[in-house]
């Protein structure tokens, strides 16, 4: 079951690096929002990014997990 620890590190480190690009995003347009309503679309728009990096995340671990107990 070494394939599946393997490929669920791989998704995990996906996510991770989708939640920093999110993180940088929103930091973003923290430095750059004239207004606060450009501020809450920049949000909303990195939100789906977010959400979807920890989804990826949180199966990549959960793959590593039953990697772990079935090898």
């Amino acid at each position: 079951m070494g394939w599946l620890i393997i490929i669920g590190a791989a998704m995990s480190a996906s996510g991770l690096v989708g939640l920093i690009v999110s993180i940088a995003r929103v930091f973003k347009a923290k430095r750059t929002a004239a207004s606060d309503a450009e501020l809450k679309a920049a949000v909303t728009r990195a939100l789906p990014l977010n959400m979807g990096a920890f989804a990826l995340s949180a199966l990549g671990l959960m793959m590593v997990v039953v990697g772990v107990i079935l090898g």
